[in-house]
């Protein structure tokens, strides 16, 4: 039996082509989730061939958030699988894709810290800093992604980058 799917007029087919659009930002936030370089890379990728398996239908211009939400779930499977593999720090030469080449070494290790404080928040803060800080969702796309209200992400959001900031100035 084959179903077809009416699309929405809000709604248009996520094309594979526009996928390496969002690639640099869905690793940095699978990055953000595991921190790890390879398990990043094998988590974007497993999300990707999970949305390439049929046809997808998603808002117009709402790409990247509907692919950071599949990156969610994969990595909530990966963890309740214990699938992942253990983190180690970050070397510096996988700090060039975290951060443009002609940055400072002081600039790479703070936004080595920072991906190391992202990676010790609890679930809802870490999924809220990674949707907005790192894949750049604005508030409404981020509250859609995680399925929750505009006013929570603010919430987490101040409370994230609050706790992110004490950790970074820790000893």
């Amino acid at each position: 039996m084959h179903v077809t799917v009416a699309a929405h007029e809000d709604h248009v087919p996520l094309e594979p082509d526009r996928l390496d659009d969002h690639r640099g930002r869905l690793l940095r936030a699978a990055y953000a989730m595991c921190g790890s370089r390879n398990d990043a890379e094998d988590l974007v990728q497993e999300a990707y061939e999970r949305v390439l398996r049929r046809p997808r239908l998603v808002r117009r211009d709402r790409d990247l958030a509907y692919l950071l939400r599949v990156l969610r779930h994969v990595w909530g499977a990966w963890v309740a699988s214990e699938k992942r593999r253990p983190t180690t720090a970050v070397a510096p030469q996988d700090l060039e894709w975290l951060v443009d080449e002609r940055a400072t070494p002081e600039l790479a290790m703070e936004v080595s810290m920072a991906y190391a404080a992202i990676a010790e928040l609890s679930e809802p803060l870490r999924a809220t800093i990674v949707a907005v800080d790192v894949a750049g969702l604005s508030y409404k796309e981020a509250a859609q992604s995680l399925r929750t209200r505009t006013g929570t992400i603010m919430s987490r959001l101040y409370r994230a980058r609050e706790q992110v900031a004490l950790r970074m100035e820790a000893p």
